[in-house]
């Protein structure tokens, strides 16, 4: 089963951040191997790191060799509605901070797939304790 690979790793590696670049490809490297998908709402969330040239965004993933083309389920929107419900509890509780629907959605989808691939993994612990995060 693949690794679902958040935003923030591909932007390290397309920008070759000094902290996190290096860290997030050998991330990648190491978890070929088992496959690497996309959510599709990271596909939306790259669209300006390629000024909106899809065409370019694609040939990138075609050589880090992650899968793009994946389809949302409506297991996905079923985890999502149980995630996002979880999110908003806790956070009128204060027991969490303000996240953007956007990782909810990420996280969903990654519990639908081995686990998530991120730098941001307490973004997603909080929402998603049961779910296997790698970091770089």
């Amino acid at each position: 089963m693949s690794w679902v690979v958040d935003t923030c790793l591909l932007i390290d590696v397309l920008e070759d951040d000094p902290a996190f670049g290096k860290r997030s490809a050998t991330l990648l490297d190491n978890m070929m191997p088992d496959g690497l998908v996309l959510c599709p709402v990271t596909y939306t969330e790259l669209a300006p790191a390629f000024l909106g040239d899809g065409r370019r965004q694609r040939e990138f993933l075609d050589a880090i060799g992650i899968a793009y083309a994946c389809a949302w389920t409506w297991e996905d929107t079923q985890r999502a509605h149980k995630a996002w419900h979880r999110h908003v509890h806790l956070r009128r509780q204060h027991m969490t901070i303000k996240r953007p629907i956007a990782d909810i959605l990420i996280g969903a989808f990654a519990q639908g797939h081995q686990g998530l691939l991120t730098r941001n993994a307490d973004d997603f612990r909080t929402v998603f304790p049961a779910l296997c995060i790698k970091t770089p």
